[in-house]
């Protein structure tokens, strides 16, 4: 059985790396496509590590850190899928080019990169419509830990990554030079 091909999409909170994932799920109709999002992957609250914010000391689930996803569930996810020999795996996450053992199965490193001030705004679009927090609550922890911990974690990966994509203004030509690379590797 070929070995899949294994797709690694980072970047930090509301970069466009489940955008991208989407798009290139659609793009790549035809093809076995299994896509992990490492957001299902988050611990419960009864073991998910919290943190004290540098500056305020208030204490948050942190869930901008490596610790909070059960990455060996994921790690046991993964092989399973790649047994059941689909063509394509996308993993898509903060931490898609973190953890060793993942980065290693990648063949291909993508990192979505966005300014902050962007991503601060489309977190909070987001969280407002869909989780039904406050503007307070999402600036509180992003202020406090958010924008720490993508410095701290998030942004070093970057320099891991085979390209880097603009999730401001995405590029068609870029997107349909990775499906096209992607198939590729498949079919040749």
């Amino acid at each position: 059985m070929k070995k899949p091909v294994i797709v690694g999409i980072s970047g930090g909170t509301a970069s466009g790396k489940s955008t991208l994932s989407n798009w290139l799920e659609g793009e790549l109709s035809g093809l076995n496509v299994r896509v992990f999002h490492m957001d299902s992957y988050f611990k419960p609250d009864s073991v998910r590590p919290k943190a004290a914010a540098h500056v305020t000391g208030k204490v948050y689930f942190d869930d901008n850190c490596p610790e909070t996803i059960y990455h060996e569930k994921l790690r046991e996810d993964l092989a399973q899928a790649a047994a059941e020999g689909p063509d394509v795996i996308l993993v898509e996450g903060l931490f898609a080019l973190w953890y060793d053992w993942l980065y290693e199965q990648l063949d291909l490193k993508l990192f979505v990169d966005c300014d902050a001030d962007e991503r601060i705004v489309r977190r909070l679009r987001r969280n407002m419509a869909q989780r039904g927090l406050s503007f307070d609550e999402i600036a509180g922890v992003y202020l406090d830990m958010v924008r720490y911990r993508h410095q701290q974690y998030i942004e070093p990966t970057k320099w891991r990554a085979d390209l880097i994509l603009n999730g401001s203004t995405p590029s068609p030509l870029a997107q349909r030079l990775v499906a096209d690379h992607i198939r590729a590797a498949v079919c040749g």
